[in-house]
């Protein structure tokens, strides 16, 4: 009867969400599996610029999922590394300040609600609001009229580019930085917070899923359905039509004194030809990813559902915006996305290939491929951006047998590689591209801090095209790279950096 297979499908549902506790268990890695490399990254960083710095790690025996651990790895080294160079200050500055001659760093982990939140606090200088004020202005961030509090100030760390180092060094300087680590910390679904006070000390506090296989959403229609993860959304609105008409014109709604850019999520998209149908009640969510925060218009809320992500393939991994898939019980496949990170990243996109009219353009060659291969995530990004200011397609890769995963995929037609990385190294991994016939004409430039005689021979052995030590010069490696795709001849010129010859 009705009653027994009501109690057979709950009794079902509980062995499924049982089942699936135990395999997002069996994903998990204790925190404390990143102290020592966390704590290699400080000792290593403090005796390059002469600090001492003691690391306190608490929560080293909670399970993080193993995604999760992997991908915030990378941001948290950078995060303290900037600790030790721009807070924590010399020995003899601390003992004229009253401090303790040990610097000292706190990383924590902990659970508050259905997220994991790291903490990094140090007790050194603090952000300088003045300095940062002074740059945002040099760098056209602020305008010399406008008045803004220490918390928004702090803020702009954010921005791209942004630095207040007076020298550039291999460990500060370069204008890559914290918004690189926002970047990171928002592709894993996750937001960063920032606090300090001169004087004191900086404290970042970062917010992130419990896991990357499956995340709470919330199901919307709007020309299509999509999934947004619940953890971006901050309210749910439903507003009438007066209401939402005079939201547009002011292209922004007003929640608790914050403004939020309201866009209508299928322009956002770039679906220009689909018609928002004005109802009774509209729908709109409030968002929020890191600092950045929009109000999106929806055609209609379906549900709160907790999906399983699926991989998307790395066509799809790299574009902006795009958390996963997931697969409903109905066999549709639903598009995971994060459309705060599509406003702030200024991006119109459409991921289903369909493009506004005022964004189709004439098609034209397509410009030469670079991948970059470093261990370095600060490495991979300015290169990435270096590259792309250039017009140059640009794939990024950790180490060499990811590049020589990708390439199963794809071509390049230059490589930049460094030597010392995990797995394989610079030197195996020319060594496997000369050896195989379809990569053996791909021009290779080592860009390394190993500088030793016997490493540039050994690389003129292998048929490296050039040999850059770190840190380089920006003009030159760009000159060497459009030298060897061919795009202009250029007189050699005796230079500090050695090149290979051809």
């Amino acid at each position: 009867n009705s009653s027994e297979t009501e109690n057979a499908l709950a009794q079902q549902g509980r062995i499924d969400r049982d089942l699936q506790q135990d395999l997002l268990q069996l994903r998990s890695m204790p925190f404390g599996l990143l102290a020592e490399r966390m704590q290699r990254t400080v000792r290593q960083t403090a005796r390059e610029l002469g600090r001492s710095v003691r690391l306190s790690i608490d929560g080293e025996n909670l399970d993080v999922d193993r995604s999760v651990l992997q991908r915030i790895a990378a941001p948290l080294e950078h995060m303290l590394r900037n600790a030790v160079a721009h807070g924590i200050e010399p020995p003899e500055q601390r003992r004229e300040l009253g401090k303790p001659e040990a610097g000292h760093i706190t990383l924590s982990l902990m659970r508050e609600e259905n997220e994991n939140v790291i903490v990094v606090a140090d007790d050194g200088t603090g952000l300088d609001s003045r300095l940062i004020r002074l740059k945002a202005l040099r760098m056209g961030l602020l305008a010399p009229g406008d008045a803004l509090n220490d918390a928004a100030l702090h803020r702009l760390i954010f921005a791209p580019g942004f630095s207040t180092a007076a020298v550039v060094t291999e460990t500060s300087g370069r204008g890559v930085g914290m918004d690189v680590v926002r970047a990171e910390v928002a592709a894993i679904g996750g937001r960063i917070e920032v606090v300090s006070e001169y004087g004191t000390g900086t404290t970042f506090r970062v917010r992130f899923p419990l896991t990357l296989a499956a995340a709470q959403t919330i199901l919307v229609e709007a020309g299509a359905l999509y999934a947004i993860p619940s953890t971006l959304v901050e309210q749910i609105q439903e507003i009438g039509p007066d209401e939402l008409s005079s939201a547009y014109a002011a292209a922004s709604i007003d929640w608790n004194g914050t403004d939020y850019p309201l866009h209508y999520l299928p322009r956002l998209l770039g679906q220009a030809e689909h018609a928002a149908e004005i109802v009774r009640h509209n729908a709109v969510l409030l968002l929020s990813s890191g600092e950045n925060r929009l109000a999106i218009h929806v055609d209609r809320i379906v549900r709160n559902q907790e999906v399983v992500l699926k991989s998307i393939g790395p066509q799809l991994s790299r574009v902006p915006g795009l958390v996963g898939a997931t697969v409903l019980g109905t066999g549709q496949v639903v598009l995971i996305i994060n459309p705060v990170q599509l406003h702030a990243g200024g991006r119109i996109l459409s991921v289903l290939g369909q493009l506004p009219p005022q964004q189709v353009i004439a098609p034209k060659a397509p410009s030469p491929h670079v991948m970059v291969v470093d261990d370095s995530l600060t490495v991979r990004r300015v290169s990435e951006r270096l590259l792309a200011r250039e017009g140059y397609q640009v794939s990024t890769a950790k180490d060499g047998v990811d590049a020589l995963q990708q390439m199963q995929e794809l071509t390049p037609d230059l490589i930049v590689a460094d030597i010392e990385m995990p797995r394989m190294d610079g030197f195996e991994l020319s060594k496997q591209l000369r050896s195989d016939a379809r990569t053996k004409s791909i021009p290779i430039v080592m860009v390394t801090s190993r500088m030793a005689e016997k490493h540039r021979r050994h690389a003129l052995e292998l048929g490296v095209e050039a040999f850059f030590g770190k840190p380089y010069d920006e003009e030159e490696l760009l000159a060497r790279i459009a030298e060897l795709l061919g795009e202009q001849n250029v007189t050699e010129t005796e230079t500090t950096v050695d090149s290979v010859a051809n």
